[in-house]
């Protein structure tokens, strides 16, 4: 391959990220629309539930052709077991404060996912002497911040519970990103979140049929149940193997950077739906935000140690 050729970026890499981008920021507006009428234990397992069977005929197809290894079952315990922490943290964020608001402490993720990935990944080193990695950081870290400083009220608007909770959904996602990107990386995104979704879903019924009451899904009108079903399909199961994919075609630090675009996108969808407001400065940090998760996309064009993708890479 040539250098011009690497230095080239990833198109489908770039519109994996972008299409998670959009399916991860519509997750919180379902959840939050849905505590009115469910629990968040109860949640987890109806949304897990819808995730895992769109996937499951693809994965017995696959098993009967003899293309899922048994080890993929070995490797996706480390991913599950983070994945299981992170999604009760992040569903039950969403009972405590709004979406937007929410969705701007979840970006915490980022400095975590930097530090692990620079520590485990030597593909990723090379960003370290990229200026354009650190002015992606710097300012989606400055767009980040002004955007939540700037919010007025924002906190009395976000009780401590909420904001633990979210500050710890971050950390286990970022450890979950990572391994996924250990188990995962020589394996089909389909399969690959398939094993993680059966591992999990156990345990979301496990903690519902304990702690909430999932029967309720029973009586609920059909918009609810769409959006448990819609939630479940596009939030989860596309938008997870749409960033595993992205993972192995332009790394892990990148995408995490693309993803600082959600909290703008879904206070965007926010302002209509459940009337939070954005005032100018929080514009202005939004514009930031943006211009930082483009110098990541940039920043691919210097990471020629990454744009070797394995031969069954599939989207």
């Amino acid at each position: 391959m040539s250098s011009d050729r690497k230095r080239q970026i990833d198109s489908l890499g770039t519109a994996a990220v972008l299409a998670a981008l959009l399916c991860w920021s519509l997750g919180p507006l379902f959840i939050r629309y849905l505590t009115g009428y469910l629990d968040a234990w109860s949640q987890n397992l109806w949304r897990y539930i819808f995730a895992v069977v769109f996937w499951l005929p693809f994965l017995f197809l696959e098993i009967r052709r003899g293309r899922v290894p048994p080890i993929v079952f070995k490797r996706a315990i480390l991913p599950a077991l983070s994945n299981i922490v992170m999604q009760v943290f992040w569903a039950w964020t969403f009972y405590f404060v709004e979406p937007g608001f929410a969705s701007l402490l979840s970006k915490s993720s980022l400095i975590w996912i930097a530090i692990f990935s620079l520590i485990y990944f030597p593909d990723e080193r090379p960003l370290v002497t990229s200026w354009r990695f650190w002015l992606a950081i710097l300012s989606s870290v400055a767009g980040l911040l002004m955007v939540i400083v700037t919010k007025h009220g924002f906190t009395a608007g976000a009780n401590l519970t909420g904001i633990v909770l979210m500050l710890s959904s971050a950390f286990a996602w970022a450890i979950y990103i990572v391994c996924v990107r250990v188990s995962f990386k020589d394996i089909d995104s389909r399969i690959g979140f398939s094993a993680v979704s059966l591992y999990t879903v156990v345990a979301l019924a496990v903690m519902a049929f304990l702690f909430g009451r999932p029967g309720r899904a029973l009586t609920l009108p059909p918009w609810p149940w769409a959006c448990v079903i819609i939630s479940g399909i596009v939030s989860i199961s596309l938008a997870h193997t749409l960033y595993y994919s992205s993972m192995k075609r332009i790394g892990v630090t990148i995408p995490a950077l693309v993803l600082q675009l959600q909290p703008f996108v879904v206070l965007a969808f926010s302002m209509a739906i459940f009337t939070e407001r954005l005032n100018f400065w929080q514009w202005i940090g939004g514009i930031i935000l943006v211009t930082g998760s483009a110098l990541s996309i940039w920043a691919q064009q210097h990471l020629g140690a990454i744009k070797h993708v394995p031969e069954n890479t599939r989207l």
